[in-house]
């Protein structure tokens, strides 16, 4: 990564770990990933990503195109210019929670339907074990509700950031 700082490539390895793990994307994806989101709006172009990452052209290609039909990338010419520049979406941040909400809302689907059951079929279990699953569900829609209050918040951010 010779276009990088010793940091930069630091962070940009433990980040792109990270988006291999969270995001089930693969190895050198997530680490072009997590180059560009440490980037400038500038970005890099092509060449300068397989410099970056030492991969060859057809992986970098291959990964770069997964990232842009991913909306993970995105790229750009410049004026007079035949390269194209491939950048970061911002979408990553927005993309993360999304995919939490979605995971809250099934987790308290299931946890609602448990405390439905037990209720109906075991109540002494349900008597016994009330508190445990009602303090779950009350913490599952807080969050479902915080994290609402932040998506509207960052979807409003990012259509004011484009207008600027």
């Amino acid at each position: 990564m010779a276009l990088c700082s010793k940091e930069k490539c630091e962070l940009a390895e433990e980040l792109g770990l990270h988006l291999e793990q969270r995001q089930q994307l693969p190895p050198l994806a997530s680490r072009i990933y997590a180059i560009l989101v440490l980037s400038s709006d500038e970005g890099f172009t092509f060449d300068e990503l397989i410099c970056i990452t030492q991969a060859s052209k057809s992986s970098v290609s291959t990964n770069v195109s997964l990232l842009v039909q991913l909306n993970f990338v995105e790229y750009y010419t410049k004026p007079g210019k035949r390269k194209r520049y491939f950048r970061g979406t911002g979408n990553y941040l927005l993309k993360v929670l999304q995919d939490y909400s979605q995971v809250i809302d099934k987790e308290l689907s299931l946890v609602s339907k448990i405390n439905q059951f037990n209720k109906n079929h075991n109540p002494k279990k349900f008597i016994r074990s009330q508190s445990t699953g009602t303090v779950f569900q009350n913490y599952l829609e807080s969050q479902k509700s915080n994290l609402k209050a932040t998506l509207i918040e960052m979807i409003a951010f990012q259509e004011e950031y484009k207008d600027h």
